[in-house]
């Protein structure tokens, strides 16, 4: 009995000092599809599982890394909002600090992945991993993506090549850079791609693979007390008349605007008054495109070319689709508000 209880002692000794051995990634879920299962009631699907759930579904997780998982919320991300973004990059900074931490894995829905994800690319300090994951497909469904996405997420968190990459997004076996990547179909499981540059890398099977790395990056460190910038986004379009700038400029709320141009970044004749009388009260403008892929640069000879936005003082945002070019905007304006220096922080 002696010998048998000295055996189970020094097994479990050896599971402990394994497990002790593996990295620490910390789990912040936020909801979403992933976290998702269906409500007979509401004809629809709604958030349902918790953090601690998503990952105990998945029991080869606990052979690639030790998780602390916290709930930050358990909500559509339709409804994440810009305070919660502050409130969750000022954890993630919290938890990178700690030597024990080796990487952070943030679940949430698919609708504003892309967007907290470049968020806290642009305010994470830390050169460790900061992987995105979700799913298309829900929780309750059979065939849901989730715990595959999940288990590739921790394991992209935790490779060495995953270091100084920048915040991630890890879906359907592709890694992807938060400044490229985006959502391109509505249900379709290859639905988050790098449109212009392609992924950094994949997750197979056998190991994570890096192909290439993001240039492009910078970073604003915010606090719990940082206040972001009311930034709206309009659209141009045939027929556009500036109808909308003008109401939200009349509102007073407004403090910077984003305008998903036509083609190179125009916009309309009337469109383009609007605009210019936007610029007279001093409010910052960011002229994108609605086109997929492709730079804004200062070209053209109408009245509302890139180049004649860019001489009423009109900032351009290079490749950055509108969504993320107020993102930029609003953590720009933390720090500066002539168009010269925004035009800085969207050339780096």
């Amino acid at each position: 009995m002696a010998n048998l209880t000295t055996v189970i002692l020094l097994s479990t000794t050896c599971l402990t000092a394994v497990a002790q051995k593996l990295p620490m990634v910390a789990v912040l879920a936020t909801g979403g599809t992933i976290a998702s299962k269906q409500d007979p009631g509401k004809g629809g699907y709604v958030p349902a599982l918790s953090g601690e759930d998503l990952v105990s579904a998945v029991p080869a997780i606990k052979r690639i890394a030790q998780i602390q998982v916290e709930q930050i919320s358990n909500i559509s991300s339709s409804d994440i909002t810009p305070e919660i973004w502050v409130r969750l990059a000022g954890r993630v900074n919290e938890l990178l600090a700690k030597s024990e931490i080796a990487g952070i894995v943030v679940t949430h829905g698919t609708n504003t992945l892309e967007e907290t994800a470049y968020f806290l690319d642009l305010t994470t300090t830390s050169t460790k991993p900061v992987i995105l994951v979700g799913a298309q497909r829900p929780a309750s469904d059979p065939d849901s993506d989730g715990p595959r996405n999940l288990l590739d997420a921790i394991r992209v968190a935790v490779a060495s090549e995953a270091v100084s990459k920048g915040v991630m997004v890890v879906m359907n076996g592709q890694i992807n850079a938060a400044r490229d990547v985006t959502k391109t179909n509505t249900s379709q499981l290859e639905t988050f791609r790098g449109l212009e540059f392609g992924e950094l890398g994949v997750v197979d099977v056998e190991k994570v693979r890096f192909y290439r790395a993001p240039l492009r990056r910078q970073t604003f460190p915010v606090e719990s007390r940082t206040q972001l910038a009311r930034v709206d986004i309009v659209m141009s379009y045939a027929g556009a008349d500036g109808h909308l700038i003008r109401s939200l400029v009349r509102d007073g709320n407004v403090q910077g605007l984003v305008i998903a141009g036509l083609g190179l970044g125009g916009v309309t004749g009337l469109m383009f008054d609007a605009i210019q009388e936007a610029r007279t009260r001093g409010i910052p403008v960011v002229i994108s495109t609605r086109v997929p892929t492709g730079r804004v640069f200062p070209l053209g000879a109408s009245k509302g070319s890139a180049l004649a936005l860019k001489a009423i003082g009109c900032v351009l945002a290079d490749n950055l689709s509108p969504q993320k070019a107020r993102i930029l905007l609003m953590l720009a304006l933390t720090r500066a508000h002539d168009t010269e220096a925004l035009q800085q922080y969207f050339d780096n």
